[in-house]
């Protein structure tokens, strides 16, 4: 089915005030979670409304919390999120590291205690905007393992994302990566579970450690598992933002004596810094203007898929969607109705 962005926002942001949101509260969440169906990532969209909605009446989130500085030694900061939903403590946080970066060059911030900060591209966005360049690694604790390790038959880590984000120019726009690194991200495999499709070999092993392709195995009690992306590669990757964003950072991490069992809690270490103290803008503008025409006058393998630079394929899906509406598969709308009216909201027509 096909929704209009305006119709969808609106009706997340019923559900939100819904459940005590405040207004300001209930709009972010629904912008947030919009906009990454807006880009592509169905996976962080509205998909994850019923399971906000359980977290919240288990007690694991704290509605109207917006987080706070918990100590700040020059560019080095602590946000601690105070369980609040992440799509506001991670956007706070965010303008905090921003701030400092434009005063003192660089802020390394670790944000903490937040539940689920959804789509971390939109905290690079976030940066972009503003002239900054960001690094943003993120673990996840709170809930069971996912991922395999390279050669292991059983989940070990979280789908741990790592972003980075680059200012654009006036010919280009900008360079951001985000992607989880395990092969697909967990709402993926949801959403290929909601509407009823396989998803790619090489994805998924079952609760035996054997290769599937059937989604509906990482649901299953005891679950299977997802691979790392490219191997040993994914694998270090994901360990390396469990290490940053979770120890290093004064966080938890998934390894078993912590506790489980209260929905994702994120930690995130973010580096946010004003290239303008490393080096003269225009001379990294046209730099960055050569290399990524240089990049993209490859010829490419099908003329139907020219070669695009990271953060393309999301501004080419979001106005598309704009213009033409919002695909929502079948299971994920009715599991979405079936939420909306628990918390008394009537669902769109």
């Amino acid at each position: 089915m096909i929704i209009e962005e305006k119709k969808l926002r609106r009706f997340v942001t019923d559900i939100f005030s819904a459940v005590k949101s405040s207004p300001e509260e209930a709009k972010i969440i629904a912008d947030h979670l919009v906009e990454a169906n807006l880009t592509g990532h169905d996976s962080h969209g509205v998909s994850l409304i019923p399971e906000y909605l359980e977290n919240l009446a288990a007690g694991n989130i704290s509605p109207n919390t917006s987080g706070e500085v918990a100590s700040a030694n020059g560019s080095m900061l602590v946000y601690d999120g105070q369980r609040g939903y992440g799509q506001v403590v991670a956007r706070n946080a965010t303008n905090v590291a921003i701030d400092v970066a434009r005063e003192l060059g660089v802020a390394v911030l670790a944000l903490r205690n937040s539940y689920h900060v959804g789509r971390i591209g939109t905290y690079g966005e976030q940066c972009s905007a503003r002239g900054m360049v960001s690094v943003h690694f993120v673990n996840a604790t709170g809930h069971q393992p996912r991922v395999a390790p390279y050669g292991g038959r059983d989940a070990r880590l979280p789908t741990n994302p790592f972003c980075v984000a680059i200012p654009g120019s006036d010919r280009h726009e900008p360079v951001l990566l985000d992607m989880a690194t395990s092969r697909i991200a967990q709402g993926k495999v949801r959403v290929a579970r909601n509407s009823g499709h396989q998803v790619p070999p090489g994805c998924l092993l079952d609760s035996s450690g054997e290769p599937t392709t059937e989604p509906s195995v990482m649901f299953d009690r005891p679950p299977g598992a997802l691979l790392p992306f490219g191997e040993h590669k994914g694998f270090a990757l994901g360990l390396v933002c469990e290490l940053l964003g979770g120890a290093l950072a004064g966080g938890l991490t998934i390894q078993p004596a912590n506790e489980r069992g209260r929905g994702v809690i994120n930690h995130m270490l973010m580096i946010v810094f004003d290239p303008s103290r490393l080096s003269d803008m225009d001379h990294t503008r046209r730099e960055m203007d050569a290399l990524i025409d240089y990049v993209l006058a490859s010829p490419p393998i099908s003329p139907k898929s020219p070669v695009v630079t990271p953060g393309t394929p999301e501004r080419t899906t979001k106005a598309n969607r704009q213009q033409n509406g919002l695909p929502l598969d079948e299971g994920t709308w009715e599991r979405l109705v079936t939420a909306a009216k628990t918390v008394n909201v009537a669902p769109l027509e």
